[in-house]
Formats: structure tokens, sequence, C-alpha cells
């Protein structure tokens, strides 16, 4: 793919996951009204990370945390980021409190010390921590900045807790809320120097038709946090469908195609390990070549939300079997229905 002369790369990465597992038997245990749902079969996750919010494991707690962590791996410090985007879904602080002004952004510049920061929060369902990045990628080929972070926290198991209290049958609409786990993450971006580390492309688009096949609520049965999936429908018609064609054509318009486009890994939405081997045995179909090996943490972290595509990252390399110089594919799969594709060479990350 043709790049600008300016381009961005990832330059420091950070995550934070709560000390608490679930096992999914145990959350299972839980549901009133349906206790032989086939979780685990179904969707492949065995656990879950649960944040514990009096220890301050609130939405903005594991964000900052993740910044923190992600700075410890950066050669910046805090007061000298240009921008802070923050992209949580789920907006806890103080507890349960739910909280929207002032913005998590604003927050967490004053927490991090990156006083002169551009700062502001996004918000685009489980695509959102993609969407930031590829703003700030924007941004600094543009030359407005010269580096940032893109930062979010989601505690999300409340939705867990509101669908075992509610649910009937597994055919309820509650069930993926079953999957979600907990935890941080963060991503400092800065100039690339070269092509061994550099966003090669971020391309995002919103089939709006889908928007109402996802729905997040506080419950009207008991008042908990719930959200409400179509999940057959929103998979088999948006997520598979409309990705392919949206990024074959994508690439075709630069006269490329996705096998010589030769990546390492791919990431997916971490949605369950089945909607994984889905999208793999779906994309090898249609783009007529073989998927990329697929890079997973739904099994034992479950649906992290906006942050799965980092956090999956940063266990990848952290586990130290990662090729130095390879290529990722990581593709949203969001609410709504986003998709697209950050195509990104690593080589000297620091996680």
């Amino acid at each position: 793919m043709a790049t600008n002369a300016r381009a961005s790369r990832f330059e420091a990465l950070g995550t934070y996951l709560p000390a608490a597992v679930q096992p999914t038997s145990e959350l299972v245990a839980t549901i009133r009204g349906a206790r032989k749902v086939p979780l685990e079969r179904v969707t492949g996750v065995t656990a879950r990370r649960v944040a514990d919010a009096d220890a301050g494991e609130d939405s903005f707690g594991l964000a900052l945390r993740a910044a923190q962590d992600a700075l410890r791996n950066s050669r910046y410090e805090a007061a000298e980021l240009d921008v802070v985007i923050s992209t949580s879904i789920s907006r806890s602080k103080g507890g349960d409190t739910y909280l929207f002004e002032p913005s998590f952004a604003r927050m967490l510049i004053e927490e991090l010390g990156a006083h002169t920061a551009i700062h502001f929060d996004l918000s685009n369902a489980c695509a959102g921590m993609i969407t930031g990045v590829h703003i700030l990628d924007r941004m600094i080929r543009e030359g407005i900045v010269r580096n940032g972070l893109v930062v979010s926290g989601e505690r999300i198991t409340p939705i867990a807790r509101t669908a075992a209290a509610e649910m009937d049958t597994s055919r309820d609409p509650q069930f993926a809320s079953l999957t979600v786990g907990d935890s941080g993450a963060a991503v400092i971006l800065d100039e690339s120097e070269d092509d061994a580390d550099r966003i090669h492309h971020v391309e995002l688009m919103t089939a709006a038709e889908y928007s109402h096949l996802c729905l997040a609520m506080p419950s009207e049965r008991t008042g908990g946090l719930a959200m409400y999936t179509d999940s057959k429908t929103q998979q088999a018609e948006g997520r598979r469908k409309i990705w392919s064609g949206f990024y074959s054509d994508f690439l075709a318009k630069d006269g490329a195609d996705f096998a010589g486009e030769k990546f390492d890994y791919v990431i997916h939405h971490q949605v369950s390990t089945r909607f994984i081997e889905f999208m793999q045995e779906h994309g090898e179909a249609e783009f007529g070549t073989a998927m990329p090996e697929t890079l997973s943490t739904a099994d034992y972290l479950g649906n992290t939300a906006s942050t799965s595509h980092f956090v999956t990252l940063g266990e990848h390399l952290r586990a130290g079997t990662a090729r130095r110089g390879a290529k990722y594919l990581l593709v949203p799969a969001a609410s709504g229905v986003v998709t697209g594709g950050l195509s990104v060479t690593i080589t000297n990350l620091g996680v």
C-alpha cells in the first residue's frame, strides 16, 4: 500500500488486567433462570478478569494504570505528550458512579502530568481505540502533532451480572454480555523513522443500517446496566460480509489485494474464540488465500471491548514469541456496525 512521506508508528504499549479471575463455570452458576446455559462450549471463553471498584479499578482507574504502564515503556515523559485521547465505552469513576464531565481525557492529563496536551474523549463502541489511533495517525501524518496517547479502561462485567440475574434462556439477547471481561490498554504513537516500525493504514467504515442490533441501557427489570445484542444477525450480516467487502475494495483502490499485503498475524475483535474461528474461515473463502496466524486472548480474558486488540497484542509481545518485523492486521468488529483494518509493522515496540 502507498503511504504518505510522513507516517506514524506504535512507540509504546501498556495494559492493565485486574488480578481477580472469574471462571466461566462460576459465572454460569449465578444465572438464576437458565442454569444450563452452554456458555463455555458456545463461546470458548473459559474465564475473564473482574475489576474491584473499591480498589480503584473502575473504568477511569483501569485507563490510568494502562497509561502509566505505557509511559513506563516509552521514551517520552507524560509532559512531552502532545495529545491524549480517551476512548472508553464504560465511564465509571469513584466506584459505580458514571461520569461524563469533566472528560476522562481531561482527568487523565492531570493525573499523568501531561498538562499541555490536547485532550478529548471519543466513543465508537468496541472500535474506540482503533478509532483513536486512526485520528492520531492522521494528526501525526499531517504534522499537527509529534506524538500522542490513546487509552481506554473498560469495567464492563456489571453487564454480565445483570444478564445472570435476568436471563431465562440461552437465546436471551443478553447472552453476549456473559462473555465480557475488564481491562485497560494504552498505546503511544509518534512519527515513524523507517519501515521496521510503521502504521501502513487505518481505515474504518460504519454500516449504520445495523445500529439497532446492540443496545446498552439500564435494565427495566433490575435497574442494572444491561446490553442487548442480536448476535446471530450482527455476526452473519454485519461483521462478516461488510468487513470482507469493504477491506477488499479498500485494498483494490490502491492496486493491492489481501495476499499481497503479506500479513504475519491478524487480531480480530475478541468476541469469542468461535467468532474468531468463524472470521478466519470466512476471510479465507472471501479473499481466496490463507489467512495469517490469528492471535487471541478470548479464551482466558473474554471480550474486553475497546481494549481487546491492544490487550491481545500486549500479551503476544510479552510472551516473547513474536517475530521481529512482523506485519499485523487489527480488525475491528464493533456494534454499529463498525469494521475496517489497521495495518502495522512492529519491530521495536516497548511493552
